[in-house]
């Protein structure tokens, strides 16, 4: 699974030497594999809620206390756990059982502000499937 955000209309590509229409016919949104991507839109309400309260405290305008310097966050915001273990039950119930089914995977996701902090989930997660662990290198140039 590949996760995806943006505006795609704001992320063409940049070809040397090339034109507009070049530049629009190697974008994702018309490429063959576009027609399999499964869009995914917040609602209006849930979408107006959370922004509101990311700048709540991107705007410094929630309360720090004072002891451990530290934020609460309103009880709404998300779904709290105490551990990266009861995060993974959370996230991927029964992943040894369902570790093959697509759709349970694909209807799952971890993000966080680092990729090593999703790279240590990953491990901890692959490390709980019988198996041989595969890992796949990519790369975002080519050299000659």
């Amino acid at each position: 699974m590949i996760l995806l955000s943006g505006d795609f209309r704001q992320t063409l590509l940049v070809i040397p030497r090339s034109t507009a229409a070049a530049e629009i016919n190697a974008c994702l949104k018309a490429s063959n594999l576009w027609r399999y991507v499964n869009k995914l839109q917040l609602s209006v309400e849930s979408a107006d809620n959370f922004s509101k309260q990311l700048l709540t405290i991107g705007n410094g305008r929630v309360p720090v206390d004072k002891s451990s310097g530290l934020i609460s966050f309103p009880p709404n915001f998300c779904n709290f756990v105490s551990s990266k273990d009861e995060l993974i039950k959370k996230v991927f119930p029964d992943i040894i059982v369902n570790h093959k089914n697509t759709k349970f995977l694909s209807e799952r996701a971890t993000l966080a502000a680092e990729n090593k902090d999703v790279d240590n989930l990953n491990f901890i997660i692959q490390n709980q499937i019988a198996g041989t662990l595969y890992s796949f290198k990519s790369f975002d140039r080519l050299t000659n």
